[in-house]
């Protein structure tokens, strides 16, 4: 938080760069110290509500569509028949919410550890959370990195990894050992795809080596997305996918167009664009 207390803003030392937001009239709405983490809630003066956990921004109620669109739709409508999927995080249920508009998916389990998210979700963005009463939908608040590496061979077509960022606990989930029990759980046509933060900030240090552990586990294709992201370092944001196979299956293109649920950012277009990457991100993914 600022010395002004009318704006919320994150900094990150690291990089050199901040990001704000004015504080509307409600200021602060909520806070909880859960088991593992700090969580708050504010109102803001134009991206409506705000989460923030441990000091960093999680979502806003103006733009998570961004995220939560490109980390379901790419994946699913590039599996060529996705029935049962795993979403590792994603506690505030925004994910779960577009993987469950495809009528095709049989099962969506999601496993994240904070039960406090999901519960601060339902109550400050239940417009996330309106397909946790579906019943292809199940929640688990458990360890996700425990629950891949038990999970039964094969039993999953698509593994979605909402994770936060790849410090303290969530490190584990970029490593080689996390993405050989993903690559076990998923079956022969399994894809998996975890968000991978900036390329303009992190790419030498996240979205390369997350691709030479996704090959060294197993995985025969790998492809990153890029897309818009205002509240996140840089505004410019990622995620990477992963596949068993030799190539990254193509978009199943009339799947999309004939779809009967409304986005708001992606499409044909949009999945297309995001798979054209910047010349230095291309040379040093190679």
């Amino acid at each position: 938080m600022s010395l002004d207390t009318s704006w919320f803003s994150e900094a990150v030392p690291a990089e050199g760069t901040a990001f704000s937001l004015k504080l509307g009239e409600g200021r602060k709405l909520e806070e909880i110290q859960s088991e593992f983490q700090k969580i708050e809630i504010y109102d803001t003066r134009n991206f409506g509500k705000l989460m923030v956990i441990d000091g960093y921004i999680m979502l806003t109620s103006r733009d998570n569509f961004l995220y939560h669109e490109m980390m379901s739709h790419p994946v699913l409508f590039t599996h060529p028949d996705p029935k049962r999927v795993l979403i590792i995080g994603g506690g505030d249920c925004g994910t779960l919410r577009e993987v469950l508009k495809h009528p095709n998916i049989e099962l969506a389990q999601q496993v994240d550890i904070d039960e406090q998210v999901t519960r601060l979700s339902e109550k400050h963005f239940p417009e996330l959370c309106t397909s946790n009463g579906d019943d292809r939908a199940e929640l688990f608040f458990e360890d996700g990195i425990k629950w891949v590496g038990e999970a039964k061979a094969g039993f999953y077509d698509v593994i979605i990894v909402d994770s936060t960022d790849p410090v303290g606990p969530g490190e584990v989930l970029f490593t080689a050992e996390f993405f050989t029990n993903c690559h076990r759980a998923l079956g022969e046509n399994g894809l998996l795809v975890q968000q991978s933060e900036s390329p303009l900030l992190h790419a030498e240090s996240i979205i390369l080596p997350m691709h030479k552990n996704m090959c060294k586990s197993g995985f025969q294709s790998t492809q990153t997305l890029n897309f818009p992201q205002p509240c996140y370092p840089s505004g410019w944001w990622s995620c990477t996918l992963a596949a068993k196979s030799e190539q990254i299956p193509k978009i199943r293109t009339d799947s999309v167009e004939n779809s009967q649920f409304i986005n708001h950012y992606y499409n044909v277009d949009i999945h297309r664009a995001s798979t054209a990457l910047p010349e230095f991100l291309k040379t040093m993914i190679g």
